[in-house]
């Protein structure tokens, strides 16, 4: 596939860090929630049954899941591109199995189980030595939070084959989208992940890549974008009005928020009504959740491209680790919550607790990882 060579430019992009920076932050945060108090699957968890401590922490697990690894999508496309041109196809995907395929070997035969053993051994009582466990251990293909490093491999692929099969010329520029054309988008996209979730509602996860195909539509569509952004240089080209008006967007659908409280109680619907199927709730929370996604999103990267964008040792150091602490946070989230689990107080007091020690704890076991010999040529 020919490609035009995108205009040359000179700024540094400090500012594509930091967002990395912050969004592996909240990963670790948004795991940590989900032990704590969010429904989903987890290697170990303890529920709040209080209102008060649900309804925020539900809303901050919605808000980070609208555009969070949609994010990681977009800002990984963004330098698939020039990384192909530069490489070449041979050495580009080699380059791509090396970084991408063994951190998953890694997770999956490794770390995954032994995270396992130590919620079998200390959270269910069971006292038998870790070559025991393995012994009768049977899910050895878990991808775990690296379903993200899977589905970013395969897109990779379709990419690679994509650029040998097909010619393609950009003659000229795409304008960067307005914030208009952006808010349209995200309702193509919410009527799009709708109609999906009709037959993979929220939740449901292909096995065992760990993929939830209910997000699929915002992730391949901001891949496309990524692509799409670095060869048309929309980053440099988007206005900071635009990012303003999508600021003002986000904060009006973090209004609507309560209103899905609201209609749950008044009609006494289930929540699952919200994930999936052929439901008004459920394109209403699925359109909800693209508006205010690529609002936060976008209005993120305007922010960052004019504030964000400087560098120092400390965040150029955050900025090397965050990859080695993608793939072991796990490790320290279940460290932590198993440490206080004898701890007589309500799951959301522990979260306050945890989750401070678990961003600390994953950024500085990450930090010790990359002191590995031959570690660093990985990740």
């Amino acid at each position: 596939m020919s490609l035009t060579k995108p205009l040359n430019h000179s700024n540094k992009v400090f500012y594509i860090g930091n967002i990395k920076v912050l969004l592996t932050l909240l990963v670790v945060l948004h795991h940590t929630f989900i032990a704590y108090g969010f429904s989903g699957g987890w290697y170990y968890t303890e529920k709040t049954t209080h209102i008060g401590a649900m309804v925020p922490m539900t809303m901050f697990v919605s808000i980070n899941q609208s555009f969070f690894m949609g994010f990681f999508f977009l800002l990984s496309a963004y330098f698939t591109g020039p990384s192909y041109d530069k490489k070449g196809a041979s050495q580009f995907m080699t380059d791509r199995l090396l970084r991408l395929g063994i951190p998953l070997l890694f997770y999956s035969f490794v770390l995954s189980p032994f995270i396992s053993y130590l919620v079998y051994y200390f959270a269910k009582g069971h006292r038998i030595t870790y070559l025991q466990y393995l012994s009768g251990y049977n899910t050895w293909i878990d991808f775990g939070v690296l379903w993200f490093v899977a589905a970013l491999l395969v897109f990779t692929l379709i990419y690679l084959t994509g650029r040998s099969l097909v010619n393609i010329t950009f003659k000229k520029p795409v304008p960067v989208p307005g914030a208009v054309a952006i808010l349209l988008f995200a309702v193509l996209l919410g009527i799009i992940s709708f109609l999906t979730r009709i037959f993979f509602p929220g939740g449901w996860v292909l096995k065992p890549l760990g993929f939830q195909l209910g997000h699929f539509p915002q992730y391949i569509a901001l891949f496309m974008v990524g692509l799409l952004a670095y060869r048309n240089q929309w980053f440099d080209g988007l206005s900071e009005s635009t990012g303003k008006r999508l600021v003002w967007s986000a904060w009006l659908c973090l209004l609507f928020f309560p209103v899905f409280f609201m209609i749950r109680v008044k009609m006494n619907i289930p929540v699952a009504w919200y994930s999936g199927g052929f439901h008004w709730q459920s394109l209403f929370y699925a359109v909800w959740e693209q508006w205010i996604g690529l609002s936060i999103l976008t209005a993120l990267l305007s922010r960052a491209k004019r504030s964000w964008n400087t560098s120092s040792p400390l965040r150029g150091k955050l900025s090397r680790c965050l990859f080695a602490v993608y793939i072991f946070h796990p490790l320290v989230i279940v460290a932590l919550t198993l440490a206080v689990r004898n701890w007589a107080v309500d799951p959301a007091i522990k979260l306050m607790l945890v989750a401070p020690l678990a961003v600390l704890g994953s950024f500085m076991l990450g930090a010790f990882v990359l002191l590995i010999p031959g570690v660093k040529r990985i990740i």
